[in-house]
């Protein structure tokens, strides 16, 4: 039979062994700080009024009513009734989108990184975060809104009601009411 050779520990002194402990809770805090830290930033949606029913894809188009400012409060632009397709708006624009639902009303903040990042646009100077407030009027799918804005097309040229000659169609007409 082998006979294993044993080695004595020394004892640990009276309150190391919390000392320790807390030194592997302050390494382990130290590590999660500098793993939070390296995250990207994130869009942060507040919800003022909820909606209801089924969030925007990335293939949809949105109508929307919104207003959008800069940190001081100062507003770059503002529409009552604006039409964008879902993926065809700054990054942070589309995660907030696509996380709403119809007859809502959000405030959503957008880091810098998410926006124009350090590109200027218009009024806004680059590494600007944003702040919008955005209603969520109505959404269809991007190839209903096509087809809807080729049937209009075919009926102005038609001389149809709403075509030359007519009453223009009011805002958001490819979108339902």
């Amino acid at each position: 039979m082998t006979e294993i050779t044993r080695v004595p520990l020394p004892s640990i002194a009276k309150g190391a062994l919390g000392k320790l402990w807390l030194g592997v809770a302050a390494a382990a805090l130290a590590a999660g700080g500098l793993a939070w830290a390296g995250l990207p930033a994130s869009v942060s949606i507040d919800v003022v009024k909820a909606g209801t029913g089924p969030s925007p894809t990335v293939e949809d188009v949105v109508l929307i009513k919104y207003k959008g400012t800069l940190p001081d409060g100062k507003v770059f632009d503002q529409q009552e009734q604006a039409a964008f397709p879902v993926e065809g708006v700054i990054p942070g624009f589309t995660e907030a989108l696509v996380k709403m639902q119809r007859g809502g009303k959000y405030k959503v903040f957008i880091p810098s990184e998410k926006g124009y990042g350090d590109k200027a646009a218009g009024e806004i100077p680059p590494n600007t975060d944003l702040t919008f407030e955005i209603e969520l009027l109505d959404f269809r799918n991007r190839a209903e809104v096509e087809q809807q804005m080729r049937m209009m097309q075919q009926m102005q040229q038609q001389g149809a009601p709403g075509g030359a000659g007519g009453p223009p169609p009011p805002p958001g007409a490819g979108l339902p009411q």
